[in-house]
């Protein structure tokens, strides 16, 4: 299992601010290791986030997110003690879910 996400929700007027840092090493399929074999692709492509159990962003990524990715949003008519939820799944079958409280 993956390490947990870094999961930061302020609130600032009607809208709150997410910032999320997820550790996972995104291979893209491309690079060689020392021994000149390809080493297999294993990145994130699905992200979703979830706004007190309703889904306000789903997102697909692929190959070229870098590694331990960052994404940013915004989430309008949030308020201070709300929840954030944020779920990933990668290519292998893997997933994860972190929770944060907005502040």
């Amino acid at each position: 299992m993956a390490d947990p996400m870094r999961i930061r929700a302020q609130a600032s007027g009607d809208k709150a601010t997410v910032r999320v840092l997820m550790a996972h090493e995104m291979e893209s399929g491309q690079r060689r290791d020392s021994a000149g074999n390809l080493v297999p692709a294993w990145h994130i492509t699905e992200v979703t986030a979830a706004h007190n159990g309703k889904v306000v962003l789903s997102a697909e990524w692929g190959s070229a997110v870098s590694k331990n990715p960052y994404l940013q949003f915004n989430i309008k008519g949030a308020k201070a003690g709300d929840k954030v939820a944020i779920t990933w799944k990668d290519n292998k079958g893997d997933s994860r879910t972190d929770e944060a409280t907005v502040s």
